[in-house]
């Protein structure tokens, strides 16, 4: 990426700013914080649109057809009325939650009026609902009518009726807001409700291509009016300033000397936040979902490991599938989805890793007459294509071997991109020190014998970490940094070559 800067009349900055982003070459940074009004409001209905588009999916229906638009779709006004919905279901669910509490509570009080209690009380006749214990209920006065109604737990729910108030030491239970009779009604209604509005929803799903739409086009505009908001300002003139890809700066010079801009283009500094552009060939682009799922993309000054990692997760998912029969199910399965995601319009580039993955699981157990985990197929006369990955001692040498060789190219990528600088050899020395704890590995685990040539290997590898990782005109004082890098890092080198066990 280049840093640039592209500086134009203050009265030209408004088309200064649509020329370049239909040239879409430059990402943008702003000089001042961007705000205003139409900023605001941008922000506000894309929130809207993201809260409305939140509540379809998760929706749960099969494909919908779009519903007839009439002229003039109104994104806003169907937003909100996917929200109101929303909310309205929300609330229903919430008070028939509250309602199935209490008639859990007054099933066992039975079906009654609250409202005839009230009535009463203004005729000086005082009814109320109590808890009582069964041992206790001789012992209330003959003033009081008692009506039990139910029994549990040693305790009679009843129904206390007096002419004055009733004071019997017990707590009076309190009246639901309605009947039993009704809440069960009401229960039914919200129920039914719901379901319409789910429904309802349901039908708000065919806007939902048109609603993404507008919203895309919506942050297009943010962006266009953050930009224009965030252009720094001296006198008469705006400037504007970002970066773009290094195979760019062309195409933005020949627009600059079209539309008379000054431009300056400059390399980053090491300390700024660049944008990170990648691009990849498409065969390699297949492990991009992998790199999406876990999260990780390289920062500006670091290196783009697709190609070494698509290469190694293949054969260690090889390795560890080692099948052919299941690889084979692996292929078909994805074969399938496959072909119903391209029925249904949808993506299907993420696709390709996984066939790639499969055809290495198949080749594997090809390779060591692996079908299924059963032996008939060695039994039917199949002969594997390398019966050495049957032994497990030589699978052990294989998987140091690749362990070696996937270190070694994260040592030697390093010293490539450091050379000339001296501290490239202190990565060739940890290479070195590497292939000697290979070696090391060999020896206390399978019992192999040492090369000759493996202390030769470990000898020049700690020499040249010691001397090369941080050289210095205080020559002492680079070999005890060296040496303290080395303490640190020496274990680490072989045990990384024994994880690949």
């Amino acid at each position: 990426m280049k840093k640039t800067v592209v500086i134009t009349q203050a009265k030209d900055s408004l088309n200064a700013l649509n020329k370049l982003r239909s040239s879409g070459v430059l990402h943008v940074r702003h000089e001042q914080f961007p705000k205003g009004k139409d900023i605001t409001s941008l922000r506000e209905v894309i929130a809207l649109f993201n809260q409305a588009l939140s509540i379809l999916s998760g929706v749960k229906a099969g494909q919908k057809d779009a519903p007839a638009q009439k002229e003039g779709f109104d994104g806003k006004f169907v937003c909100r009325h996917i929200i109101d919905l929303h909310k309205r279901k929300e609330q229903l669910m919430e008070y028939s939650r509250s309602l199935s509490i209490l008639i859990k509570q007054y099933e066992e009080w039975g079906d009654f009026n609250p409202r005839e209690f009230t009535g009463l009380a203004g005729e000086n006749i005082f009814a109320g609902l109590y808890k009582i214990p069964l041992t206790q209920l001789k012992q209330l006065g003959d003033d009081i009518v008692v009506s039990k109604l139910s029994v549990k737990g040693g305790f009679a729910n009843c129904l206390l009726v007096s002419v004055k108030k009733i004071d019997i030491g017990f707590k009076e239970f309190p009246l639901p807001h309605m009947g039993l009779a009704d809440m069960r009604r009401r229960c039914k209604e919200d129920s039914q409700a719901v379901n319409d509005i789910e429904q309802q929803l349901i039908d708000q799903l065919g806007y939902q291509d048109d609603l993404n739409k507008a919203k895309s086009g919506l942050e297009k505009e943010l962006e266009f009016q953050e930009a224009l908001s965030g252009m720094g300002q001296a006198e008469e003139l705006s400037y504007i300033s970002g970066y773009i890809p290094f195979d760019s700066v062309e195409k933005l010079i020949r627009l600059a000397e079209q539309e008379q801009w000054a431009l300056s283009i400059d390399e980053p500094g090491p300390q700024e936040d660049v944008p990170v552009f990648l691009r990849n060939p498409a065969w390699i682009s297949v492990i991009k979902p992998v790199f999406k799922f876990l999260e990780i993309l390289p920062g500006y000054h670091e290196l783009d490991i697709s190609l070494p990692f698509l290469i190694f997760f293949s054969i260690f998912f090889g390795i560890l599938i080692g099948d052919a029969g299941y690889g084979l199910v692996y292929c078909l399965i994805t074969f399938f989805l496959h072909q119903r995601a391209h029925k249904n319009n949808k993506k299907t580039g993420d696709f390709f890793l996984f066939y790639i993955l499969s055809f290495c699981a198949i080749i594997w157990g090809v390779c060591t007459g692996t079908f299924f985990g059963q032996e008939w197929v060695l039994k039917a006369g199949y002969k594997p294509l390398i019966p050495a990955l049957n032994d497990e001692r030589a699978l052990q040498r294989l998987c140091f071997f690749i362990g070696a060789v996937h270190l070694s190219i994260a040592h030697i990528w390093r010293a490539i991109l450091k050379s000339p600088s001296l501290t490239a050899l202190a990565d060739i020395g940890w290479t070195c020190v590497l292939w000697a704890c290979f070696f090391i590995a060999r020896v206390l685990i399978l019992g192999d014998s040492f090369p000759f040539f493996g202390n030769w290997l470990l000898l020049s590898g700690i020499t040249m970490v010691v001397i090369f990782t941080s050289p210095q005109k205080n020559i002492l004082k680079g070999i005890g940094q060296g040496l303290g890098t080395l303490a640190l890092s020496l274990m680490n080198n072989f045990t990384d070559v024994v994880s690949y066990i």
